[in-house]
Formats: structure tokens, sequence, C-alpha cells
């Protein structure tokens, strides 16, 4: 049925957390950490368009092996651009200050974070530093790339190199103020008997995230700091002429940077669980094998840095080591890909948009860990550096993976968030579109990448051409599949149709209150007595002639 006119109702007939407060004080000024994490997706959408611009200016330059559109310097600037928006402004954010700030206190029971002021806080850093950055942009660009690598950073660069940087510290302050509140929430707030191993996989997924930005970030801060300071002062840091290091640098960079890897991915393998145990009404597969693949991620992800630096001249036993932690850390990698899969057998799947989204990312990231192991081969790495395999590696696990889950995660949710459903057969085909629409743009990519085509180049030999275009062309239908969501989204939330507590039958606690939640989330506190997935149990599948399980938990009375 349409949508009617009456207000948002929490539980018992009270207001939702959208409308128990009204003005703009109330939102720019709330502690809610529901309301909090929608003030993330507003400016997350915002720096999304921004970062989309660069890769749309990038992909229309390289339609044609000319240099049609931009100069040199200015292709530089606009592939930094993309670059750092993309990647600090939205993929290192965008699911843990989102879902996790909406759902980590839904998920155990909670009221809110443990700090709600500070996580106010730390979306004003979030927006002070994209202000700052924008002006960076604004003012004349960077040419450096998002790595900022010296020495051309610290000596040679003529652009804005300062204020970008700066920019980037202060969501680094940012991201450990969230994953401070994550970690405290979860060791404080559980409801009562939430033990540890009935945490839902995405509490695990955020609570690792969380413990590698706190330990990682500040490395990032640190070498950033170094470069203003060099640049700033003539402080003899990575010059060589003056007894620095440049290689200093890229160590300390990738120290934090492949970590980082795991900030954006982990918090997709935890959605993308909730939606695969869901959708096929099964219990998670090895769920214990699941929570410690996290933390197995989570640590030995400190200590495989040094394969992005294969060709920096690094010893051949250093390479060898980094070679082989490399393949160590794809074993945790595997066993949620075969878990996922495990979890689908024999389960009564149905393929409601946010599952085609989870679908989706496991072929994604499987193809992205898979072409990640040529990487982590020295002799087949060398080949291929700073070639668009590369490229193409590193968008079909952080752009393929971490945004279908994001959009996965987005249109499960949708209820709960906003209390609206959504037209499922434009979701269906938006999540179907996006599959194809990012093979068509980056599979190609892998092709010239491997025959040669070197990345960060707008001239290119004609012989290119042809997958140049491929990619482009597909970037159309991934840009068609992006902005597809927002058209039918922003739609139901004035037509769509009034959801259920629990439309979709889960099990969670977040679907234990009403769709939107009140202010403080649940009247009265839950309690849990079982594990997070009451589907089915793993030794027996489902049966289309028996009732399926449904999970009480929690419910209030």
């Amino acid at each position: 049925m349409p949508g009617d006119a009456q207000p948002h109702q929490g539980l018992r007939g009270g207001p939702s957390y959208l409308t128990a407060e009204h003005g703009l004080a109330a939102w720019f000024l709330t502690t809610d950490h529901k309301r909090i994490a929608l003030l993330y997706a507003a400016a997350l959408t915002v720096f999304f368009f921004i970062g989309g611009a660069g890769a749309v200016a990038i992909r229309m330059e390289l339609f044609t092996p000319q240099a049609d559109l931009l100069s040199a310097d200015g292709y530089n600037r606009m592939f930094t651009l993309h670059g750092t928006v993309m990647v600090w402004f939205f993929l290192v954010p965008s699911i843990p200050n989102t879902f996790g700030n909406f759902l980590l206190p839904l998920m155990i029971g909670a009221r809110d974070l443990a700090f709600p002021r500070l996580n106010l806080f730390s979306w004003y850093l979030f927006v002070g530093a994209g202000a700052l950055l924008v002006y960076a942009l604004v003012a004349g660009g960077v040419d450096t790339g998002w790595t900022f690598y010296t020495p051309f950073s610290t000596a040679y660069s003529q652009s804005y190199v300062m204020a970008a940087a700066l920019a980037v510290v202060l969501v680094g302050f940012s991201s450990i103020a969230t994953g401070v509140n994550f970690i405290a929430t979860v060791h404080m707030l559980r409801a009562p008997g939430m033990t540890w191993f009935r945490l839902p996989l995405l509490v695990w997924a955020l609570y690792g995230t969380s413990l590698v930005i706190v330990l990682a970030t500040p490395v990032l801060t640190l070498v950033l700091l170094l470069i203003v300071a060099e640049r700033a002062f003539g402080l003899p840091i990575f010059d060589p002429a003056y007894g620095g290091d440049p290689l200093l640098f890229q160590h300390l960079f990738w120290f934090y940077s492949h970590p980082a890897v795991y900030i954006m991915i982990l918090p997709a393998f935890g959605v993308v669980s909730e939606l695969v145990t869901c959708f096929s009404r099964r219990q998670v597969f090895g769920y214990t094998f699941m929570v410690y693949a996290i933390l197995w991620i989570a640590v030995v992800g400190f200590l495989v840095w040094g394969h992005h630096m294969f060709v920096s001249g690094q010893s051949l036993f250093a390479n060898i080591v980094f070679s082989f932690l490399s393949f160590i850390i794809a074993v945790p990698s595997a066993i949620k890909v075969f878990n996922w899969t495990f979890t689908l057998y024999r389960g009564q799947i149905t393929f409601d948009a946010p599952m085609l989204y989870a679908l989706g990312f496991i072929g994604l990231f499987t193809l992205g860990g898979l072409t990640g192991l040529f990487l982590a081969s020295v002799p087949i790495d060398v080949h291929v550096t700073d070639t668009y395999f590369v490229v193409a590696h590193f968008h079909f696990i952080m752009v393929g993976g971490t945004v279908s889950a994001f959009y996965g995660g987005l249109h499960f949710w949708w209820p709960k968030i906003t209390g609206r459903m959504y037209p499922d057969v434009w979701a269906r085909f938006a999540a179907v579109l996006m599959f194809f629409g990012f093979c068509f743009t980056f599979f190609p990519q892998f092709i010239m990448g491997f025959l040669g085509m070197p990345r960060r180049y707008q001239v290119y030999p004609p012989e290119f051409q042809i997958w140049h275009v491929l990619s482009s062309s597909g970037a159309v239908l991934l840009a068609g599949a992006y902005l597809l969501p927002m058209g039918y989204l922003a739609w139901s939330l004035i037509w769509g149709e009034r959801a259920e507590e629990d439309p979709w039958k889960a099990t969670g606690l977040e679907w234990r209150t009403s769709s939107p939640p009140p202010r403080d989330n649940f009247r009265t506190m839950p309690a849990v007595d079982t594990g997070p997935y009451l589907y089915h149990p793993d030794e027996e599948g489902p049966r289309h002639d028996r009732p399926q399980a449904h999970q009480n938990q929690g419910r209030e009375t």
C-alpha cells in the first residue's frame, strides 16, 4: 500500500529517532548515534560525487590516445583528486561511519555508543578535513597522487600538498575517535547475555576494523606531518642530499595503507555475512572460524606492507618474506568465501536486492583476491608494477567489494533506517547492473595492464585504445548503477510502503525494535540467551515443508 502522511512512530506509537526532535540545531548538535550516522551518510555522498567527477574526467580523457581534455599536469591533479577523495573520504569511512554508527548499538542491545559527544566531534572533524581538502582542490589541486610519494611531494611539487596532507591527518583523527568509540562500546555496553561468541559477525568486523584503525592510523599521521615539516621547515627527513631516506616514507606509508585495505574490506565482510545468512535462511557456516579469520586478518595485515615495494630496491630476502606473508593472509579471506558458499549450500535462497549485491560482492572480491595472489608473486609483480593490472586489482577489491557491500547493506537496513520499503524490481535491476557494469569497466584493465599499459598516463599507444574504450563504456553503465538507487530510495521516502519491524524475517537485535527505531533504541533492555543466527542448524538444510526457525531473542514485551 502507498505510504500515508502520518509521522514516523516508534514502539507503541512513540516518536522515532527521526521525529523525536526538530530543527537544524537538533541535528547538528545531536548525540544520537543514528542521526550522526545520517550526517555521515550525507557528507559521504557529497565526497562520492566529488571523487566520481574525477573518475568521469579520467575516463573521458582516456577514450582516445591523445591528450584531448586534460594537460599532463591537469591529468595528474585529476587522478590525485579522485584517489585522495575516494580512499580517505569515502571508502575508509563508508561502512564503519554509517552502518557502524547506526547499527552497532542496536546489534548489541545498547542505547547509544559509549561516548556520544566524541561521536559527534568525530563527524565535525570529518567535515572540517573535507573542507580543507576541497580548499586544496579548488585553489589549484595536488599533483602527487594519493600516495604523496617523496621526494616529489617534499622537494619538487608546487601544488597544495600541505593542505591535502593536513586534511588526511584530520580525517585520520576522526577515524581514531570512531574506532575508540566502537571498541569501548563493544567492551562495555553489550546487552545481558550477549557474550563475545554471540556477537553478530558485523559487530566482530567493526571491532576488528576499529583495532586496526587505532593502531595503524597514527603512523599515517606521523608520516604526513613529516612531509609538512620537510616542506615548511626544510627538515632533512626524506631528502638524501641531507642524509634523509626517501624509502622511509614508503615503509611508513604502506605500514598504514595496507592495513587500510582491511579497514575498507573487513566491514564489508561483516555486511555480506549478515546478508548471506538472512537470505539463505541458514546459520553462518563455521561462525567461530569466521570470527578468528577476522582477527587473523587484523593482525597479519600489519606484516605485509613490503609487497608494495618489490621494485623499490629492498633485499631479495625481504621480498621473499613479504611474498610468503602475502600468501598467508589470503587464507582467512578464502575461509570467508568458502564459508559463505557453504552457508548458501542447501539454503532457501531468495534473490532480493540485498542478496544480489552480496552475491556480486563475493564474485568481485574473489576475482580481486585471486589477482592479489598474482601481485604477491615477485616475478609477476615486477612485470605488472605500475600498470593497469594493479589499478584493476585494487578496484575489484576496494570499489567492487566495498561499494557492493555498502549498497547491499543500504538496501537491507533501509526499512530499519527510514521505515519505508523501496521498489524491489528497480533495486534488483540496479544490483545486476552494478555487477556487470563493474566487470565491463575494470576487467579490460587486467588485460591492458598485463600487456604493459602503464597507469597515470593520459597519452598512450593506439593499440591500447580498444581496451580503454571498453573500460570507459563500462563506466557509463557503472555510473548508472550508482545513481539509480539514489532515485528510487529518495522516491521511497515519500511514496514507499510502510516497513514492518522485521520485513526480512531476520534474527538480529536491530530487528527487535520498531522501524525506524525510537530515540533510545529499545523501550526495555533486551536480553540474549542464544547465538546470533537462529535459522537452521549447520548439519541440516532447510526443507520447504518445515517452518523456518525465527529468533525471538530480545523481543520486547
